[in-house]
């Protein structure tokens, strides 16, 4: 995808987890290929930014071998899977995805944004990050796979997960699901059988309290190249696991240099704004630091009424609008405003920023 700084390549790594070996070199890549510069984005990937149309298909090849995207253009589009990043080697989310990862050519073919959540930890801890397909736990302990929008959820097991998917994903096609879009939209009632529900949703700070490593929080997604080698250069660290809330988790690590999760920038959803994107008309990460510890809740500043960094509703949201800030409450992106044509110093002296 073309942005204002050059080309973004996304990479999806297997099981959302770069080893030490294979984040370094990915550093070494973003600078040889790109601008130096690395997004998280919230499906658990990895954005390299400023590739050429020179550098594009060096860089392709240089990550192939590094066995982070498939050869297959085809394969690769399947592989959407987003892994609570607490799995431990063999679990119930490690086997599933594993399973899920043997059966790709029998997949079929998706939309890009069609995506799968492999959940299957002691609770939910997925359930505000974007997918179509859920494999989660029920109250009483089993695994359902539930369909994204629908309360309840089919009983399946490690054993049958790939193969009750494949089910799913044909039925969704065949009921007309491409027109639909996405899974939450579509309305066709689901396949007959028993159902049960999703067990309540585990805290984020219990999931990374259960993480093989520290967090290290990185506000706005963004990191360059080489603080992302440092940080997978760490003592004991043997991987790095990413995560859909802006940071990542140092597998074998003791400590962490980054922000807590607590941090009030990790609450922010702001896209790059101007320059990096030519759909922006207003810079938008100076003002989201110097807001965020004076909003509660969630906030988004997005740089144009697109909302690309957070598609949900959030507490705040600042809309740029040809070079000025539209605010909105319990809003999305480009939601009708209460207030319009803010200037950021306004914008502060609304929130008590001094």
């Amino acid at each position: 995808m073309m942005a204002g700084d050059g080309l973004l390549v996304r990479v999806r790594p297997p099981l959302g987890r770069l080893t030490a070996a294979q984040a370094i070199d990915m550093a070494k890549a973003a600078h040889r290929h790109g601008n130096g510069l690395l997004d998280l984005t919230n499906r658990s990937g990895l954005q390299i930014r400023g590739v050429t149309k020179q550098s594009h298909r060096p860089l392709l090849r240089h990550l192939i071998a590094l066995g982070l995207t498939d050869p297959d253009p085809a394969r690769e589009a399947r592989r959407n899977f987003l892994l609570a990043p607490d799995w431990s080697p063999g679990d119930d989310t490690d086997s599933i995805a594993r399973a899920l990862l043997s059966r790709l050519d029998d997949l079929p073919h998706l939309p890009p944004k069609i995506g799968v959540a492999i959940d299957a930890g002691p609770a939910p801890a997925l359930g505000f990050v974007p997918a179509d397909f859920r494999f989660e736990r029920s109250e009483g302990g089993t695994l359902l796979l539930r369909a994204e929008g629908r309360p309840h959820g089919m009983p399946t097991s490690v054993q049958t997960a790939a193969q009750d998917l494949i089910v799913l994903v044909r039925w969704f096609l065949e009921t007309g699901g491409i027109a639909s879009g996405r899974m939450a939209r579509h309305q066709a009632p689901l396949p007959p059988g028993p159902a049960a529900e999703p067990a309540p949703s585990r805290p984020l700070e219990r999931l990374l309290a259960q993480a093989p490593g520290p967090f290290h929080g990185i506000p706005f997604g963004q990191i360059d190249a080489d603080s992302l080698a440092a940080l997978a250069g760490q003592p004991g660290v043997i991987a790095l696991r990413l995560t859909p809330w802006r940071g990542l988790i140092a597998e074998g690590g003791t400590t962490s240099p980054g922000h807590a999760a607590t941090d009030p920038l990790l609450r922010v959803d702001a896209c790059p704004g101007a320059p990096a994107c030519p759909q922006a008309s207003v810079a938008t990460r100076a003002l989201a630091a110097r807001l965020a510890p004076h909003v509660k809740g969630p906030l988004h500043i997005s740089g144009c009424a697109k909302g690309c960094a957070r598609p949900r509703p959030a507490q705040i949201v600042l809309t740029g609008r040809q070079g000025r800030f539209d605010l909105a409450r319990q809003a999305r992106a480009g939601s009708p405003p209460e207030k319009r044509d803010l200037a950021p110093d306004q914008i502060l002296a609304l929130f008590g920023s001094p």
